[in-house]
C-alpha cells in the first residue's frame, strides 16, 4: 500500500507540473518583512524579496470580495484553510495555523479564527503566507501558517452579529454577539459579549431495525434524535506597550449547556435517552514580549483556564406501559490547566534564527461519578478520580535560509512529566520523551515548492479517559483506565505545491505515521471495556487539495475548489488479535465546491458536496459504524455596503446510517444481533447579519 501510494503521487506530481508549466500566480514572493509593503495593485514584493516561502497579500488584493473582518480575508488566500488547534494539553502543538503580529493569540482558547472575526478588514495592512518555515517564526509543526499584520492608528468600531438556525422539524436556536474594538497608535482594547449556539448537523427522525444472529427482526422501532445548545460569554482583549515591550492580555469567562434527546418507538416499546451538560469556563492569557537588543528578543507567555461541569444522561424503557427501572450516569467536577511558557529568540542574521526556551504547565481533572439503575448504585471502575500532570519541556530550534530557495528548521523538546492518580485507583507514573522536528522548504523554481517534515509527535492524554463514562442510547457504560500513556508518532511527511493562475494551486501530500501505544478501545474485567493502548500502528495519508480560478474558463468570479485526505489505517485488535484500522479514522471525505463573486450584485454564492463519508469504531464486544453521503451546503451573500453583510445558508443531507454488530464472543465472530439505524437528517436554514459602526 505503502509503495502504491507513493507511486502515485509522484505521477501526479510530475503531471501537475507539466499541466500548469508555463502560468505564472500574480502573487509576490517575499520574507518575513520588519516595514511596510511597497505599492502595488494587491499583492506586492517587499523591499527584500529573496525568500521565496513567503507570500505576502495587500487589501488591494481582497477588495472585490468586500470583506468585513479580518478572517473573510485570510478565508480567501489561496491555499490556506484555517485551523485554530486541538486546544488540548500544554500550548507546543495545541495552537493553529494562525498568527497576528507576528505571534499567536495570548490564550488557547481564544483562536485565531476568533480574533480575526472581531478584528476589522480595514486595520489589516497585509497578509503573510508562510509555507515551511521563516525567521523569526514559530510554525509550531504546522507546514503552512499565515501572519496577519495589522495597522497602527486611530479608530473605535462596533460589529454586531445577529445568527439564527432553523431546523425542519427541529429545535430552532438563535444567538448574536458585539464586539467593541479600539485603536490608538500602538493600543488597541476590545470586550466581546457572545451568545453562542451548539447543534448536530446529523440529528432527524429515522427506523432502527435489530435482528438476531439468524437474521430474525426483534426490533423495529422509530427513531427521534435531536441536540441542542448555547453558552453566553463576555471577553475582554488589551494589547500595548509596556516597560520597553509589548504586552497582550485576554480573559473570558462564561457559561455553556447541552440537551440531547433520543426516542426509539413502537406500538408496544417506548425507549428515551436524555442527556444534559451544564458547565462555567473561563480564561486569563497574557504574552509579553520584549526586544533585548538589535538581535535578541525574549518572549513569556501564562495561560489559565478552568471548568466546573455537571452532567447527566438518563435512559428509560418500558413494554406495553410497563417501566424498567431508569437507569442513570451522573458526573460532576471541575478541571484546570496552567502554563508558563518562555524563550529567547536570536536573529543573528537575516538567514539566521535560534530559539530557546522552556514550558512548565500543571494539569488536573477530579470527578465523581455514579450510575444507578432504579436509584441502586452499581459499582463502576474509576468512577471517583483525581488525575493531575506536572509537566516540564525545554526545547531549541534554529531557521536557516541556506539559499533564497531553500529554507531548513530543525529543533528539539525534551518532556518530562509526572501523572498521578488519587481516589478509587492510586497510581504515580513518570514519562520522559524526545521530540525531534525537521522541516526543508525547497523552491526549485517560482511557483512551485516541495515540503518535507519529518518529527516525533506525542498525543495528547484527555484525562476523561481515565474515569469512568456511559452511553446510554446504546447502553454501553466504560469503565476508566489507570494506565493510559499518550500515543506517539513518528512522522514523515512531503509535499508538493505548484501555484498558477493567481489564485490556483494544486497540491499533493504524503504522509506516512508509524504510531506508538495506538489509543483505542481494549476489554476490561467484568465485561467493560475503556479507552486504552493496544500496541503499534500505522498510518498512511494522500492529500490533495486543488483550487482552480475560472476567469480563464470564461467563468469571471468564480473558483472551483477539491479537496480531499485518504487514510489507511492498520494497528491488531486486541480482541481477535487481527489486523483492523484505527478507530475513529476517516478513510475519505472529499470536499468539491465552486463559489463565485458577482461583483455588480455586490453577491457571493457557493456549494460545497461531500460525496461520501463515516467511520468506524471498535470495541471489545461490538463494532460500530456510521456512514454517509450527499450532504450539500448552499449559500448567498450580500453586501450592500462595505459595512453590512447578509448571509443565508442551506444544509441538505438525506443518507445517514448506523450500523452495530454485537457479538456474544468477538474474538470468535459470534454475532448477537446487529442493528441498522437509518436516519434522515434535518434540513436546517442558517442566517447572519453582520453590521460594522
Amino acid at each position: 500500500m505503502t509503495k502504491t501510494i507513493l507511486l502515485a503521487t509522484t505521477a501526479l506530481i510530475f503531471s501537475a507540473g507539466a499541466a500548469f508549466a508555463g502560468t505564472e500566480p500574480q502573487v509576490a514572493q517575499a520574507p518575513v518583512p520588519t516595514g511596510p509593503t511597497q505599492p502595488g495593485p494587491g499583492v506586492a514584493p517587499l523591499a527584500d524579496a529573496t525568500q521565496r516561502g513567503v507570500l505576502v497579500f495587500t487589501p488591494d488584493f481582497f477588495a472585490e470580495q468586500r470583506p468585513n473582518t479580518a478572517l473573510d480575508m485570510v478565508n480567501r488566500v489561496p491555499g490556506f484553510s484555517v485551523e485554530d488547534g486541538s486546544g488540548s494539553r500544554g500550548f507546543e502543538g495545541a495552537v493553529g495555523n494562525v498568527l497576528i503580529n507576528n505571534a499567536r493569540p495570548a490564550s488557547k482558547n481564544d483562536t485565531g479564527s476568533n480574533v480575526l472575526s472581531r478584528t476589522p478588514a480595514n486595520r489589516v495592512e497585509r497578509i503573510e503566507l508562510v509555507r515551511g518555515g521563516a525567521a523569526g517564526i514559530d510554525m509550531q509543526g504546522y507546514s503552512v501558517v499565515v501572519n496577519v499584520i495589522l495597522k497602527s492608528g486611530t479608530s473605535h468600531q462596533s460589529i454586531v452579529t445577529l445568527n439564527s438556525t432553523l431546523f425542519e422539524g427541529g429545535q430552532d436556536i438563535y444567538g448574536g454577539s458585539y464586539q467593541f474594538t479600539a485603536t490608538n497608535g500602538d493600543r488597541s482594547w476590545g470586550v466581546t459579549l457572545s451568545d453562542g449556539m451548539g447543534m448536530s448537523d446529523s440529528n432527524g427522525v429515522g427506523r432502527v431495525i435489530r435482528r438476531d444472529a439468524n437474521g430474525n427482526v426483534t426490533r423495529d422501532e422509530h427513531v427521534f434524535t435531536d441536540g441542542y445548545g448555547g453558552g453566553n460569554g463576555i471577553r475582554g482583549n488589551y494589547s500595548g506597550p509596556l516597560a520597553g515591550g509589548k504586552i497582550d492580555l485576554t480573559a473570558r469567562i462564561g457559561i455553556n449547556d447541552w440537551h440531547g434527546i433520543q426516542t426509539q418507538t413502537s406500538p408496544t416499546v417506548l425507549r428515551e435517552s436524555l442527556d444534559d451538560q451544564d458547565s462555567t469556563s473561563g480564561e486569563l492569557g497574557l504574552v509579553y514580549t520584549r526586544p533585548l537588543n538589535a538581535r535578541w528578543t525574549a518572549e513569556a507567555r501564562l495561560i489559565h483556564q478552568y471548568e466546573d461541569f455537571d452532567n447527566t444522561s438518563t435512559s428509560n424503557f418500558s413494554l406495553n406501559n410497563v417501566a424498567d427501572p431508569e437507569q442513570a450516569f451522573t458526573a460532576s467536577g471541575n478541571s484546570s490547566e496552567s502554563i508558563l511558557r518562555g524563550l529567547v529568540r536570536n536573529e543573528r542574521s537575516p538567514k539566521l534564527t535560534f530559539e530557546l526556551g522552556g514550558e512548565v504547565a500543571y494539569n488536573m481533572l477530579e470527578v465523581e461519578q455514579a450510575f444507578t439503575i432504579g436509584g441502586t448504585n452499581i459499582p463502576l471502575p474509576s468512577a471517583s478520580v483525581k488525575v493531575e500532570e506536572t509537566r516540564g519541556e525545554a526545547f531549541g530550534k534554529g531557521t536557516w535560509r541556506l539559499h533564497p530557495d531553500l529554507t531548513l528548521e530543525a529543533g528539539l523538546r525534551l518532556e518530562a512529566s509526572t501523572i498521578s492518580q488519587s481516589g478509587d485507583a492510586n497510581q504515580e507514573k513518570s514519562l520522559f520523551y524526545a521530540k525531534p522536528r525537521f522541516l526543508a522548504t525547497w523552491t526549485p523554481m517560482p511557483n512551485n515548492q516541495l515540503r518535507f517534515r519529518f518529527e516525533r509527535e506525542l498525543g495528547q492524554l484527555d484525562f476523561g479517559d481515565f474515569a469512568a463514562s456511559a452511553d446510554l442510547n446504546d447502553g454501553n457504560v466504560y469503565g476508566g483506565n489507570v494506565d493510559l500513556e499518550p500515543e506517539q508518532r513518528w512522522i514523515s511527511e512531503l509535499t508538493y505545491e505548484r501555484r498558477f493562475w493567481g489564485e490556483g494551486i494544486v497540491s499533493i501530500g504524503y504522509r506516512h505515521d508509524k504510531i506508538i501505544d495506538v489509543i483505542d478501545s481494549l476489554p476490561l474485567p467484568g465485561g467493560l471495556s475503556a479507552t486504552g493502548n493496544i500496541g503499534d500502528g500505522t498510518l498512511d495519508q494522500l492529500s490533495l487539495n486543488v483550487v482552480v480560478p475560472t476567469d480563464k474558463l470564461h467563468i469571471p468570479g468564480g473558483r472551483f475548489t477539491f479537496r480531499n485526505d485518504w487514510n489507511k489505517t492498520e494497528v491488531t485488535d486486541p480482541t481477535t488479535g487481527e489486523t483492523r484500522s484505527i478507530s475513529g479514522v476517516r478513510p475519505t471525505q472529499a470536499n468539491v465546491g465552486f463559489s463565485q463573486d458577482i461583483h455588480s450584485w455586490k453577491t457571493q454564492w457557493g456549494i460545497n458536496v461531500l460525496p461520501l463519508l463515516g467511520q468506524k469504531q471498535f470495541y471489545p464486544d461490538q463494532v460500530s459504524g456510521w456512514r454517509g453521503s450527499g450532504y450539500y451546503e448552499m449559500f448567498v451573500e450580500y453586501k450592500p455596503t462595505p459595512t453590512l453583510s447578509i448571509r443565508g445558508q442551506l444544509n441538505l443531507w438525506d443518507d445517514f446510517q448506523i450500523r452495530r454488530t454485537v457479538y456474544s464472543d468477538r474474538a470468535a465472530g459470534t454475532v448477537l444481533f446487529t442493528e441498522d439505524r437509518q436516519i434522515d437528517p434535518r434540513t436546517f436554514w442558517s442566517f447572519r447579519i453582520r453590521k460594522t459602526f
